[in-house]
């Protein structure tokens, strides 16, 4: 039997491409043909899984998201990059504190980008996810020529405190070439800029906001929405309706600078990326899918990547299987899936955490029981 490995990352642990790895030598030794395709859902990984579909690696040193160097890995393809905003503005760089809630930004990102269209590039496909700022995306804008000026002129301090500065947005100075260029923002969540289900009140607290700093950053998004709103003179209510856009809330905002500074369009992020990194060939051949993550649970199946997979599988008449390190949900859940091995299952958490490939190995070899029943 044809076997295709199509897994996302476990968070945390091991990549796509790692997965992959651990789950195909046992099912070989059972007689399956085995091939893979990485998956990813536009967050963090989303490099991981284009460099392990064959894009070239590119890096670039760029200001962290409090301001210290970095090392950004970014993917290109011919004239396509996809930029992981995680790489250059990730949680994962920073500690989730005050500080970072209020002063972290995205120049970085705006760095890598520019390194981009340096390369050549023309299409850029900007994954957000696993972000530390909610500057509404200036910090990624000001890397790239944009202006955000106080009452007195001066550029305002970064981060997302720093909006209620902003006097003026000035995009004028922006790149030539990001202007000419496809920007696609690549997103696997619907929130909008502002309110309860916005930027700030979603995702601040996980960067270290309390109550009282997650309104004081919907009130930073909501200033920075209104100039961008004058600085569009008669295309103000595009503004509105952008910043009311479903996934423009994602990354602190950054989506909502994308749109608004860069006219990116939005893609779902779990189906854009299968598109880029070719699964759809890779599929055409499958007579039987594996797919999963760390956590499998609803949230799986609306806009991650493993959902996506359930569905091609399921629109096909291909069996999907589910590997995954811990599952909120049964099979019988999950329309589409025909069965899930949890690597909890077979080892104490701890070992899953510590030793992760060596469990997921047992988890291919478990599967390949189960086939053989």
């Amino acid at each position: 039997m044809h076997i295709l490995l199509a897994c996302d990352k476990f968070k945390g642990t091991l990549t796509s491409a790692h997965v992959a790895a651990e789950l195909a030598p046992p099912l070989s030794a059972a007689g399956h043909t085995v091939s893979s395709v990485p998956i990813a859902d536009g967050g963090d990984g989303t490099v991981a899984a284009a460099l392990a579909a064959g894009f070239a690696k590119r890096t670039a040193t760029v200001a962290g998201p409090l301001g210290r160097p970095v090392e950004a890995t970014w993917a290109q393809s011919g004239r396509t990059a996809i930029v992981e905003l995680a790489e250059a503005s990730g949680i994962a760089l920073v500690s989730p504190t005050r500080d970072t809630a209020l002063n972290a930004g995205t120049h970085g990102t705006g760095e890598v980008i520019a390194a981009a269209l340096e390369a050549g590039c023309t299409k850029i496909v900007l994954a957000v996810g696993g972000s530390s700022s909610t500057d509404g995306g200036a910090g990624m804008l000001v890397a790239l020529g944009a202006r955000f000026l106080n009452d007195s002129g001066q550029p305002v301090p970064t981060g997302g405190l720093g909006l209620l500065e902003v006097a003026q947005v000035d995009l004028t100075g922006l790149d030539h070439r990001v202007r000419d260029a496809e920007v696609v923002l690549a997103s696997d969540v619907d929130n909008p800029l502002l309110g309860e289900n916005g930027a700030a009140a979603v995702y601040g607290p996980q960067k270290g906001a309390s109550a009282t700093e997650v309104a004081l950053l919907d009130r930073a998004l909501t200033h920075l929405r209104d100039r961008f709103a004058e600085a569009a003179g008669a295309d103000r209510e595009t503004i509105g309706r952008i910043a009311l856009a479903p996934g423009v809330g994602a990354a602190g905002g950054t989506g909502f600078g994308a749109l608004a500074g860069l006219g990116a369009g939005v893609r779902p992020g779990a189906d854009y990326i299968m598109e880029l990194v070719g699964f759809e060939d890779a599929f055409s051949s499958a007579e039987l899918v594996v797919t999963g993550e760390g956590r499998f649970d609803l949230q799986t199946l609306s806009g991650k990547g493993p959902g996506a997979v359930i569905d091609r599988g399921r629109a096909a008449g291909v069996p999907v299987w589910v590997v995954c390190g811990a599952a909120e949900i049964g099979a019988e859940d999950a329309p589409g899936v025909t069965g899930i091995v949890e690597l909890r299952s077979l080892a104490p958490d701890e070992t899953c955490m510590t030793r992760p490939a060596a469990v997921v190995r047992q988890a291919g070899e478990r599967l390949a029981e189960l086939l053989r029943a």
